[in-house]
C-alpha cells in the first residue's frame, strides 16, 4: 500500500516550522531542532515502526539553517523524499544529502530576496505613509503588521507546498545554472532598495554656517545675520546625500566588521546628534 501525506499533517508540519522555527535557535544545530519537530507530524504519520521514527527524527535534528520565509522549500522537499522513502524510492543518505545541499542557495536567495528586498520596499511604503500627514500617520504601522504576516505567510505556504510536489526533479531544478543568476540578481536590486532607502529616511545635516552683516552697495543698507558660507549646501551640491551615505557605512562597518550591538550603534548616533546640536548652536544655525 502507497503511503501519502494527509493534507492535514502537511499544514501541522507547515504551521509548526512556520511559527517556531527559531525557538530552538543554537550554535550547535542552528534550526535543526525546530526542523526535527515540525518533521514530527510527517515522520510519525509515514512510519509505523519505532525504530524508524527514531532513525528518521535523528536525521532530521542535525545541523541546519537557512532563510526560514523562502527555506520553507526545504520542508516541503525534505517532505516529498520521506514519503518516497517511506514507500522504498529513497535512502535515508539521499534526504540527509539534499538538506544540507539546500543550505546555502535558499539561505542565499531567501536574505536577498525578502530581507534585502521585499522587507525594505514594505517599510519604505509603511514609512511613506506615516510621514505624509499627521493624521493617517497611524496607518503606516497598521499595513505593515497585517501586510508582513499574512504576506508572509502566502510566501512560506506556497514555496512549502511547491517544494512537495516538485520532489527529486523540483531539487535539479533548483539547483540548476539559473539559481546563479538568480541569486545575482536578487542581491542587486536589494541593493537598490536599500541604497533609495536610505538616500530617502537617512538625514544627516552637517550645522557650520558663517553668518556676516553685510552691506548691500546698491541700496547703501546694511543687511544682518546674513549667511555667507553654510557647508550642508556646499556638501550636497558636490554629493548630494553623501553624509546619509557616509552614516549609513560607517554603521554597516561598525555593525558587520567590529561586531558591535544595536545598543551601542543607537548610543554612537545619539552622542553624534547632540555633538552637531551643539556645534548648530555655536555657529548660530539654531538660533
Amino acid at each position: 500500500m502507497t503511503k501519502k501525506i494527509s493534507a492535514k499533517t502537511l499544514k501541522k508540519s507547515f504551521f509548526t516550522w512556520f511559527f517556531w522555527n527559531g525557538c530552538s535557535q543554537q550554535a550547535e544545530s542552528m534550526l535543526g531542532m525546530a526542523f526535527g519537530q515540525a518533521m514530527a507530524p510527517v515522520i510519525d504519520e509515514l512510519y509505523d515502526k519505532k525504530e524508524d521514527k527514531a532513525a528518521a527524527l535523528k536525521r532530521h535534528i542535525t545541523l541546519f539553517n537557512t532563510e526560514s520565509q523562502v527555506g520553507s522549500i526545504c520542508n516541503g522537499i525534505v517532505c516529498g523524499l520521506e514519503e518516497a522513502n517511506a514507500n522504498g524510492e529513497c535512502t535515508p543518505e539521499l534526504i540527509s544529502s539534499v538538506k544540507v545541499a539546500l543550505i546555502g542557495p535558499t539561505s542565499a536567495i531567501g536574505d536577498s530576496l525578502w530581507v534585502a528586498t521585499i522587507i525594505p520596499i514594505l517599510l519604505t511604503i509603511s514609512l511613506s505613509i506615516s510621514q505624509a500627514s499627521e493624521s493617517t500617520a497611524w496607518l503606516g504601522p497598521v499595513l505593515y503588521m497585517i501586510v508582513y504576516p499574512l504576506g508572509t505567510c502566502a510566501l512560506s505556504w506556497y514555496l512549502f507546498k511547491l517544494g512537495y510536489k516538485s520532489g527529486l526533479e523540483g531539487i535539479q531544478g533548483f539547483m540548476g545554472s539559473k539559481l546563479s543568476s538568480l541569486t545575482d540578481t536578487m542581491t542587486v536590486l536589494g541593493l537598490i532598495v536599500v541604497g533609495a532607502l536610505t538616500a530617502s529616511f537617512v538625514n544627516v545635516y552637517l550645522p557650520i554656517q558663517i553668518v556676516r552683516d553685510v552691506f548691500d552697495a546698491t541700496t547703501g543698507t546694511l543687511l544682518e545675520n546674513q549667511v555667507i558660507f553654510n557647508a550642508n549646501n556646499v556638501v550636497n551640491a558636490i554629493f548630494p546625500k553623501i553624509l546619509p551615505l557616509g552614516l549609513t557605512l560607517v554603521v554597516y562597518y561598525l555593525y558587520s566588521k567590529k561586531r558591535w550591538s544595536p545598543m551601542k550603534l543607537m548610543g554612537l548616533i545619539l552622542a553624534l546628534a547632540c555633538l552637531f546640536t551643539f556645534v548648530g548652536y555655536l555657529t548660530g544655525v539654531y538660533a
